[in-house]
C-alpha cells in the first residue's frame, strides 16, 4: 500500500503524538508498505525531504507561536504536493485535530482520496483559557471535517468524547510499546517519575506535595525526579523549593535512557486532568512500574494491574494515604499486559487501513 502520514511534527522532536506516529510509520515501512511522512517544522524556510528507517519525510515550514496551533506556511504549494502526491495513494492517515496544519492537510486529502483515517488525541478541550475559547469555533470546524473519515481513537473514554462532540463513531485502538520494553524488570530506586510537558495543568505540583508529605508521615526516602520542557518550569522549580521536596528536574531524556530511569522509578505520576492517552503511562504498566494517574481520564487505564485511579479534588491528606496503601500492596500484582508497536501496528492495518 503507498500510505501518507500527517503530524504536527516528527522526529526528532520529542513528544507523544511524534513517538506514535514514528513507531507506526517505520513499522509500516518494514512490512513493505510505502511510507510518506509529512509533518511540520517551525525552523526551516522552505520544504525539506529526507529518508528514516525507510520512511519517507518531508518536513513543511510552519509558525508556531507559543509551541502550538502549527500554521502551514506557503499554503498553496502545500496544497499542490498533497493533490499531486493523493494521485496514487491508498490511505491517508491524519495525526492530531488540534493542530492546524494536520486539518488544513486533511481538508485537501479528504476530497482526494477515498480512505482517510484520522486520530483526534482530543480530550474535550484546550489548555489554556484562550485555548478554551477558540475550541468553541474550531470545534465546529473540525466536525465538519471528521464527517466521512475513518475515525481512530487511541481509548474507549477518547471514542465516547469524539462521540459527543463531533458525532461520529470511532475505532479504539490502544497504543503500544517497544517489543523489549515488555521484557524489563521494575527494580526501584526510591524516586517519584514525571516525564512529558512541564505546564501548570499537568498538577505536578500536587505530585510534589504527595511525595513530600509521603517522607514525613511514613518516613519513606523518595526523591521527584522531573523530566521534560514547557512554560511551567522555572515556577514549578522556585514551587520545589519552597517545598523542600528532595528533587531532580532536567530535560527530556534520550528514548532508552529514559526508559531505564522509569525502570528505577518507585513509581511514576500523572496527575493531569487533560490527557488522551499519555504513553509514559502505558510503558510504565508494561515494565510493571507502580502508576498513579487522575480521572478523568486515567480512567482508560481501569483495570490495569498495579494502577492507581485517583480523584485529585480529594483532601491531600486522604490522597497521600490512598498512594501509600496502594504502594504497600502493589508489589503482589502482576504487571499488565499492554501491546507491542508491531500488534498495534497490524491492527491498523486490518481496522483502519482496510489492508
Amino acid at each position: 500500500m503507498k500510505i501518507v502520514q500527517v503530524c504536527p511534527r516528527y522526529y526528532p522532536h520529542i513528544g507523544g503524538v511524534e513517538y506514535v506516529v514514528k513507531s507506526v510509520a517505520e513499522r509500516l515501512a518494514k512490512l513493505g508498505h510505502e511510507v510518506t511522512l509529512l509533518a511540520g517544522e517551525p525552523g526551516i524556510a522552505k520544504p525539506e525531504e529526507e529518508f528514516i528507517n525507510g520512511v519517507r519525510v518531508v518536513r513543511w515550514p510552519t509558525w508556531n507561536p507559543g509551541e502550538a496551533y502549527h500554521f502551514p506556511k506557503k499554503r498553496s504549494e502545500l496544497e499542490k504536493f498533497l493533490k499531486e502526491l493523493s494521485r496514487n495513494l491508498d490511505v491517508a492517515h491524519v495525526h492530531s485535530v488540534h493542530s492546524m496544519f494536520s486539518v488544513y492537510s486533511l481538508r485537501i486529502l479528504k476530497n482526494s482520496i477515498d480512505r482517510v483515517a484520522v486520530t483526534p488525541y482530543y480530550h474535550g478541550t484546550g489548555h489554556t483559557a484562550v485555548r478554551r475559547f477558540l475550541w468553541v469555533f474550531w470545534r465546529k470546524y473540525v466536525k465538519g471535517m471528521l464527517r466521512n473519515c475513518v475515525i481512530h481513537t487511541v481509548s474507549k473514554l477518547e471514542a465516547s468524547l469524539v462521540e459527543r462532540d463531533f458525532g461520529v463513531k470511532a475505532i479504539p485502538i490502544e497504543n503500544g510499546v517497544e517489543e523489549w520494553v515488555r521484557e524489563l524488570r521494575r527494580e526501584p530506586e526510591g524516586y517519584a517519575l514525571y516525564s512529558g510537558r512541564i505546564e501548570k495543568y499537568k498538577n505536578i505540583d500536587l505530585l510534589a506535595k504527595i511525595v513530600k508529605l509521603l517522607n514525613e508521615r511514613y518516613s519513606l526516602d523518595i526523591q521527584l525526579k522531573v523530566f521534560g520542557g514547557g512554560p511551567y518550569r522555572d515556577k514549578l522549580e522556585e514551587l520545589l523549593k519552597r517545598l523542600g521536596v528532595p528533587y531532580e528536574i532536567g530535560d527530556f531524556k534520550p528514548f532508552e535512557e529514559y526508559i531505564k530511569t522509569l525502570a528505577h522509578a518507585t513509581f511514576f505520576g500523572l496527575l493531569s486532568e487533560k490527557e488522551s492517552y499519555p504513553q509514559s503511562v502505558n510503558e510504565a504498566n508494561a515494565i510493571g512500574v507502580p502508576v498513579v494517574v487522575a480521572k478523568p481520564w486515567g480512567l482508560n487505564f481501569e483495570g490495569r494491574r498495579r494502577t492507581l485511579i485517583i480523584d485529585i479534588k480529594q483532601p491531600l491528606d486522604m490522597l497521600v494515604d490512598e498512594v501509600y496503601r496502594f504502594l504497600e500492596n502493589v508489589h503482589r500484582e502482576e504487571k499488565s499486559f499492554v501491546p507491542s508497536w508491531n500488534e498495534v501496528t497490524l491492527e491498523y492495518m486490518k481496522k483502519l487501513y482496510g489492508g
